[in-house]
């Protein structure tokens, strides 16, 4: 069965509501042919990514950039998982009150180190998540999973 990795850093509850949304697209029953597993980003190991077939990453932008927390991930994971990882399909979503443009730079500008094949245009909200806000996220969900089947 193939795994979707959702690696998180949600300290907000507008990061709650997104992850949610896309924890809800992923498992839609639709899509029951694939395990979805998540892990908090200061826990997410070179293991879990070795053992996955995809991955959805979210993050705050904190101070123009990624979280701290997900860039720890990367730091853990980038040269375990290098060679074994190229081409995994990912996806993402980032959060901010001001500027977001560096968190989105920095993630892909990393997950194209990796060598990681985008399968979905990230979902970048700023301010209070809206429903359609909501919809996109729960779209990047089953978009990234359904690509695994």
């Amino acid at each position: 069965m193939p795994r979707l990795l959702i690696v998180h850093h949600t300290p907000s509850p507008a990061l709650q509501a997104m992850f949610e949304a896309v924890v809800s697209g992923a498992s839609d029953p639709e899509l029951a042919g694939v395990e979805v597993v998540r892990e908090p980003a200061l826990g997410a190991t070179a293991a879990d990514v070795l053992a996955a077939d995809g991955v959805v990453l979210g993050t705050p932008a904190n101070i123009g950039y990624m979280s701290g927390a997900l860039k720890h991930f990367f730091d853990t994971v980038y040269y375990p998982c290098l060679d074994a990882g190229r081409g995994t399909p990912f996806g993402f979503y980032v959060h901010g009150n001001e500027g977001t443009e560096g968190a989105v730079a920095s993630i892909r500008t990393v997950a194209k180190g990796m060598g990681w094949a985008q399968a979905a245009e990230p979902v970048v909200v700023m301010g209070p998540p809206t429903k359609a806000d909501l919809e996109r996220c729960w779209e990047l969900g089953a978009t990234v999973a359904a690509g695994l089947l």
